[in-house]
């Protein structure tokens, strides 16, 4: 039997998913980043160990069955490593907004209202390192979570595909780095930049030692990857211009399968290219995470199920943890708003769903009001996706179905990608 393996690396750890060429899955694993994988500077050891971790879980009758590998990995988080691909300096993670004390050069070099000008964007980090002089005197080569996960199984430094490289500057309209980025950041510190392919494209067999350590077969394949929050847009099967998906993890991401494709830096929105469509949409740093600032697991489910959905909050919160929003709002400096905070836990709690599902709202009106299709169905992936109450206050304000996949775990999303990079379709 032909089996396929996707890895998940989100914010708070990592997950595998095998599936057969069917789609049936066949093991799921899972691993949960030390100190819940904040920025510290052995943070590549502790993404190593949790590849190494969610592999080893996997029963050997399985491993030597995968005849392809594919990882996801959290948009805009960025490494830099030396010729060999070892990391010269600690990541910086897709929320981190150190990006912003480079706005300035970062508007010289991209045009008005690109993808890259966030102070989260690939290239803002580039560029703040670029500046600092972080990577040293020696070569060095720039890539993104999932590209150099993916080189750790098979050894090909600097390969990349087009959904992670889009916040780096890379146009998937003529599937080149454009001039504007080669000459902006050209100097004696530039960093290699990796070499972009479409998502899901067979790169090379799993290094030997590896294969020997778990037991791959000698013809498995690593694939390109995908972003974290596109593989649970794969996972869940959507395929109709006007459905979109709502991944409610950590954070808030939404995206819109439409036939138009709509860029906007004022508001964080940018398109990812799926096959003849494009996937628009944006992430927002509220969502689960705030959430869980608040409330245990245990306390979440008992307040929730004390909220009357039908009834609307009058709290009206920007719900974050820190300072800075990317979508609907694009803005490094905009502060948190948790005020008035009443003393009933349920009321507070219902205040943040209710917030959070006005910001998801928004993000879809914002889509569409710039050009893309009109929406039609929400569909949720992400641990909130369990969240009935939640499911039926959103629904109030979306004005439209709020269904649950089948599948919305993104590591199922990257095995298809695995499968079919892997079976050439």
């Amino acid at each position: 039997m032909n089996l396929y393996l996707g890895i998940d690396f989100g914010t708070t750890g990592a997950r595998s998913t095998v599936i057969d060429s069917q789609g049936m899955i066949h093991c799921e694993t899972e691993y949960t980043f030390a100190n819940n994988g904040q920025q510290q500077p052995e943070l590549p050891s502790v993404w190593q160990n949790a590849l190494w971790a969610v592999i080893e879980q996997i029963p050997p009758a399985i491993r030597n069955q995968v005849r392809a590998i594919a990882l996801d990995g959290t948009s805009s988080t960025v490494i830099l490593c030396n010729t060999d691909g070892i990391p010269v300096c600690e990541p910086i993670l897709y929320n981190d907004g150190r990006g912003a004390a480079v706005t300035e050069k970062l508007r010289a070099i991209a045009p008005a209202n690109h993808t890259v000008l966030s102070a989260t964007s690939s290239l803002a980090k580039l560029l703040w390192w670029q500046e600092g002089g972080h990577g040293g005197t020696a070569p060095t080569v720039f890539l993104h979570q999932a590209d150099w996960l993916a080189f750790l199984l098979h050894g090909k430094l600097g390969i990349s595909e087009y959904h992670n490289a889009l916040k780096l500057g890379f146009d998937v309209d003529t599937l080149c780095y454009p001039n504007w980025l080669t000459q902006g950041i050209a100097g004696a510190a530039t960093p290699e930049l990796p070499r972009v392919v479409a998502p899901g494209t067979p790169v090379r067999e799993v290094r030997a030692q590896v294969g020997d350590r778990f037991g791959f077969p000698r013809d498995c394949m690593v694939c390109a990857g995908t972003t974290d929050s596109i593989a649970a847009f794969l996972a869940s099967g959507v395929n109709l211009p006007g459905e979109a998906v709502t991944s409610l993890g950590s954070t808030l991401a939404v995206k819109l399968l439409s036939h138009t494709r709509v860029d906007d830096s004022r508001y964080g929105i940018y398109s990812h290219k799926l096959g003849d469509l494009w996937l628009v949409g944006g992430a927002s740093n509220t969502g689960g995470a705030v959430l869980r600032h608040f409330f245990t697991d245990v306390e979440l489910q008992n307040y929730t199920t004390q909220i009357d959905p039908v009834q609307e909050s009058l709290l009206d919160y920007y719900p974050l943890l820190k300072k800075g929003d990317r979508f609907p709002i694009n803005d490094p400096n905009l502060s948190p708003r948790l005020e008035p905070r009443p003393t009933d836990p349920v009321e507070f709690l219902h205040g943040l769903l209710e917030s959070i599902a006005r910001i998801e709202a928004w993000g879809y009106q914002l889509l569409q009001e710039l050009g893309a299709t009109p929406l039609t169905k929400v569909y949720t992936a992400g641990g909130g996706a369990k969240n009935l109450v939640w499911s039926a206050i959103r629904k109030r304000y979306l004005k439209v179905p709020v269904e649950t996949p089948i599948h919305t775990a993104a590591a199922y999303g990257v095995a298809l990608l695995a499968m079919r990079g892997a079976m050439g379709i």
